[in-house]
């Protein structure tokens, strides 16, 4: 499908004109002049050069040490960096027309050297993606805690390993899209987006356009998916909303699929270099890693391209107790789309890269890996526990839920029909495991560490009982297929038990709902729930106050039950109580105007709520072609206090999915000089029904003690360790051979390829990136 789904079928306000894009074909070079056809209408076309006194550049900033900023201009001016940069909006009055007079702009582009992978663009000589840049590094970081080295010298066993985590497309079935009105009545710019995130698109609309965001309301209609690439910033929406103030009649811009797949965000495009070290017995002593992230061409704002290697130098340390760590980041700027958040951010490649190393450290010392997990997990006694990276992980029971799913997968089965297998089967099964932490609802301390500009840590939520005493709860966060709505009306529901069903909630419009930061980083339910709580025992204890007086009784002593005020003596449903209280104050004396109240939560705890999880797969691989195949997958997950079963199987499944995409389907394919080679579903393949296997999953439930009702974030969690556990899996199943999977995605080609070199190989393993000691 072309991906212009809901958005296009949203209403069509009187006059609107569509909006097609003049984007980059080369993936560098200098901008020599934009021709624009001499009969075209005035206002119809716009270039970089026209923008650039009404709107500001999108900087993203940070604090970390020495970093770099790179201006993401809305239209390019002199230079193009990646393909699918914007260099020009022609407007006309359907997308088809839109789409003829843009092909009659003529850019003129000199073609430049491009920077595509981590060797070009760290070479002596690479062609700088920034003129002012000495190299192509947005950011070092480091960090060296513990005696890395004493512990070296001491191990048993020491095993290095590099890892290649390949870039991916985010692709939610609906693609972005934005329109922009303004009404010059209210003197209010009007923005529809499909965005995850409104009020940072209020913000930053009003602070680059400079005018004063009251004059701003972002609508955020109801959505096909986001996955994090609709919570950035991006040209598109500063370039519409900047025009628009300029125009009489709104415009809109729907993005296509090739957009989608070279403008859009992207994600992943990891590499590692690990080295762990581990005693006799498999204590893990210490581990070394060097992280290389590619960033693509911007900076995108907020998260900035530090945003993946700061997140994976955290994980690395996984759910281990490690006390000897040390790393390097380096973010590095390429001539590729701009790098931004897809759900995981960063913790699959670290999952990936430290799941992988402890398989290697098992099998050299001969344990079963998942015992090996067992042995060096954070234990439940040992918590509140701070990490070596400095997160606390608050409460769980990592070494149960390996336990747990090792028996869920039927671990004894599947390793006796392995060793059943004869030596000339053309098929091999393998057992894998991988296990992680996950940060969720992080606070503003955490985001200050990370280096950004700005903190993101505290959510709102409005509650109000109108006259026929219903519910109304309004959140600063945007729901797009989470189920949000759902469980953010059981909250309420808990506290003056109704039906879920009879509470309204109301998101995605700024004019509408308190400021929030919005939905990204398995938050909603921690922050928002515990706004929506919040607000709700201050409505409810207003509430019994008026049922107080009507009752003639002892506020303390009635109960919310069933709709209604309930006492002693009698009750008064919230109908009858709501009507009295707004229609006739005077009835009750003593209790302040008003059935609404807002509520600001900010959690107990700054570097997040934990959740966590063990994912087991089994897999055939076809010696003769390199398919994989899943036999079996299962997982036990702990996040918290379970709000609704259905929803949070429904979020592991998913990801789950999304997850065995990245281990086995999806690459964003570019050729050495930086052109995109998967632009379309032809050539980028998504996994399907046949691809994803009936899930097994179990749930552990500490709760956090840090949130209210102790629910942590479980949005992202399913997402994080499949290409841990099926890498593993895979390379369980060729160990006979000394192949190993250590790339992503684990298509045939590199399973075989990997195959046909150890085999050929004087030293078995050498499709193996490091050696053991």
């Amino acid at each position: 499908m072309s991906g212009r789904g809901q958005f296009v079928a949203d209403m069509k306000p009187p006059g609107l004109r569509e909006v097609a894009f003049v984007r980059s074909q080369v993936p560098h070079g200098r901008i020599r002049g934009v021709a624009v056809p001499a009969d075209v209408e005035p206002g119809s076309v716009w270039t970089g050069t026209d923008l650039a006194p009404i709107a500001e550049p999108l900087t993203a900033t940070s604090t970390l040490k020495g970093f770099r900023a790179a201006p993401l201009p809305h239209l390019a001016v002199e230079k193009v960096r990646y393909v699918g940069e914007p260099i020009a909006m022609a407007i006309a009055g359907t997308r088809a027309e839109a789409e003829d007079l843009a092909a009659r702009i003529t850019v003129d582009i000199e073609p430049l050297p491009a920077a595509v992978d981590f060797t070009g663009a760290l070479a002596q000589d690479a062609p700088l993606v920034h003129d002012d840049w000495p190299d192509n590094v947005y950011a070092t970081t480091s960090g060296d805690v513990g005696d890395v080295d004493a512990v070296a010298r001491d191990a048993a066993v020491t095993v290095t390993r590099e890892y290649t985590m390949n870039r991916q497309a985010v692709v939610p079935l609906e693609t972005r899209g934005v329109m922009a009105q303004h009404d010059r009545t209210s003197g209010q710019l009007v923005v529809h987006s499909s965005t995850q995130t409104p009020h940072m698109i209020r913000d930053m609309i009003a602070i680059l356009l400079g005018i004063e965001a009251r004059q701003v309301r972002v609508i955020a209609p109801d959505m096909g998916g986001g996955f994090g690439t609709k919570c950035s910033v991006y040209p598109e929406e500063i370039a519409l909303a900047a025009v628009a103030m300029r125009l009489p009649h709104p415009i809109r811009w729907v993005e296509d699929r090739w957009e989608a797949m070279v403008s859009s965000t992207q994600a992943r495009d990891h590499h590692y270099r690990i080295t762990a070290h581990a005693a006799a017995d498999g204590t893990l002593l210490g581990v070394e890693a060097d992280i290389l992230v590619n960033a693509g061409a911007y900076s995108v704002h907020p998260w900035t391209a530090t945003m993946d290697a700061t997140m994976s130098a955290a994980m690395i340390p996984g759910p281990y107790r490690l006390g000897n760590y040390r790393f390097r980041t380096r973010s590095v700027a390429t001539n590729k789309t701009p790098l931004g958040p897809y759900r995981g951010v960063a913790r699959p490649g670290a999952c990936l890269a430290i799941e992988r190393t402890v398989d290697e450290l098992a099998h050299a010392l001969g344990i079963e890996p998942y015992e090996m997990r067992i042995r060096n997990m954070v234990r439940p006694d040992d918590m509140p526990y701070t990490s070596v990276a400095k997160k606390v992980y608050d409460s769980g029971d990592y070494p149960e839920a390996v336990r747990r799913v090792a028996a869920l997968i039927g671990h004894d089965a599947w390793r006796k029909q392995q060793q059943d297998v004869s030596d000339g089967a053309r098929h091999r099964i393998g057992i894998g495991y991988g296990s992680f932490t996950e940060q969720t609802a992080h606070g503003c301390i955490e985001w200050a560490s990370r280096g950004l500009a700005i903190t993101i840590g505290t959510e709102g939520a409005r509650l109000e009982m109108d006259s026929s005493g219903g519910l109304t709860l309004s959140v600063g966060i945007k729901s797009h297929g989470q189920g949000a709505e759902t469980t953010l009306g059981q909250v309420v529901s808990e506290v003056f038990d109704v039906d879920p069903a009879l509470v309204t909630v109301v998101h995605g419009d700024t004019a509408l709902t308190p400021r929030g930061d919005g939905t990204f980083a398995s938050r909603s339910m921690v922050m928002a729930g515990g706004a929506t709580h919040g607000a709700a025992q201050q409505l409810a204890g207003k509430v019994l106050r008026i049922g107080g007086v009507l009752l003639g009784e002892d506020p303390e002593k009635l109960q919310l039950m069933d709709g209604a005020v309930v006492g002693r003596t009698g009750s008064v449903t919230y109908r009858e109580l709501a009507k009295e209280f707004l229609f006739t104050p005077d009835h009750v004396p003593g209790v302040e105007a008003g059935l609404e109240v807002s509520y600001y939560y900010r959690p107990d705890t700054q570097t997040g709520a934990f959740t966590y999880a063990t994912h087991a797969a089994v897999v055939s691989v076809d010696l003769d072609t390199g398919a994989v195949a899943l036999l079996d997958y299962a997982v036990v997950e702990d996040c918290g206090t379970v709000v609704n079963p259905l929803i949070v199987d429904g979020q592991i499944t998913g990801g789950i999915a999304q997850g065995i995409g990245t281990a086995l389907l999806e690459e964003l394919v570019y050729d050495a000089d930086g052109q995109p080679k998967s632009t379309s579903f032809l050539d980028y393949l998504l996994p399907g029904a046949t691809e994803v296997p009936m899930i097994k999953i179990g749930h552990l439930q500490t709760p956090s003690p840090h949130t209210v009702f102790g629910v942590k974030g479980a949005g992202e969690g399913g997402a994080i360790a499949p290409p841990a556990a099926i890498a593993n899996a895979v390379t369980d199943a060729l160990r006979a051979f000394g192949a190993e999977a250590n790339e992503t995605p684990m298509t045939p080609v590199r399973i075989w390829t990997a195959l046909q070199d150890a085999q050929a190989s004087p030293v078995r393993g050498a499709a193996m990136t490091g050696t053991d000691r």
